[in-house]
């Protein structure tokens, strides 16, 4: 019995089949779409990822289980399942209960699952990991430089524009927008009609938000990007030098054995 438990748990293809199904089950269930079949369907794919979690735990041992990432975001998304399986023994008077919702929107992340079968994602969340160490100070300052940004917009601008700059938090994002090249005219437009056309203080707006747009949404993010590409193709970069370095040395040997060969062959 064990032996057939851990040729069907353990058999990536068959839980590869089961959340697929699984994620059109909740695909239907959020466009929702109800019925006692596909209730049964999920509470059945339910039951699989858990006994899969269960058998793992045996073939594997608690901390062999554990110590694997893949393994602890299955275990995860299994436990925070259970609670669509206690809800079939719920009165329907209290399945609207705001934390019986909550609960329900954690099976959609039973779509990540999916991810690591895909082949490479591994090593491409390794690329992210590793460019995100690397850049995670240039992401910084550019967050700083747009709170700042946003700060001083907010005294500027919050009274011409409550709609963007009424708040801090509301400026931030309003410049947030400008840098990421997302309504970047609208808003100074704005501005602009309050101050009026031909005034002083619209032709400042205009040249403000010039200089904001060049600086920090064209020379500012290109930077981030190229930083963070650059990051992300490291390993590559390593593995071409590493066979580059291979094979000058190769060619430093033939060279010194022809002229060895030369030596030899001239006296």
């Amino acid at each position: 019995m064990r032996q057939l438990f851990n040729k069907i748990f353990l058999n990536d293809k068959f839980i590869l089949c089961v959340i697929l199904l699984n994620s059109c089950i909740i695909y239907m269930q959020v466009a929702g779409y109800q019925s006692t079949t596909i209730s049964v369907i999920d509470v059945t794919c339910t039951l699989i990822f858990l006994i899969e979690m269960l058998v793992k735990h045996i073939h594997l041992g608690v901390r062999g289980y554990w110590r694997e990432g893949w393994n602890r975001l299955d275990g995860t998304l299994a436990l925070l399942s259970i609670p669509s399986i206690i809800e079939l023994f719920i009165p329907n008077g209290y399945a609207s209960l705001s934390i019986l919702m909550i609960f329900r929107l954690m099976r959609v992340l039973r779509f990540f699952r999916v991810l690591h079968f895909f082949p490479g994602f591994s090593k491409l969340i390794k690329a992210f990991t590793q460019a995100m160490r690397q850049s995670y100070a240039i992401l910084l300052s550019f967050a700083v430089i747009i709170v700042i940004f946003g700060l001083l917009n907010c005294s500027l601008f919050g009274e011409a524009d409550p709609e963007h700059f009424q708040t801090p938090l509301r400026s931030i994002y309003a410049v947030f927008q400008v840098c990421t090249v997302e309504g970047w005219y609208e808003i100074p437009n704005t501005l602009v009609e309050y101050y009026g056309a031909s005034s002083i203080a619209a032709e400042f707006v205009r040249l403000y938000f010039c200089a904001l747009l060049i600086l920090g949404g064209i020379i500012g993010m290109s930077f981030i990007n190229s930083i963070f590409v650059d990051a992300m193709v490291a390993d590559n970069n390593d593995d071409v030098m590493t066979k580059l370095n291979e094979l000058q040395k190769s060619i430093d040997e033939l060279k010194e054995k022809s002229n060895i060969l030369l030596t030899f062959v001239s006296s």
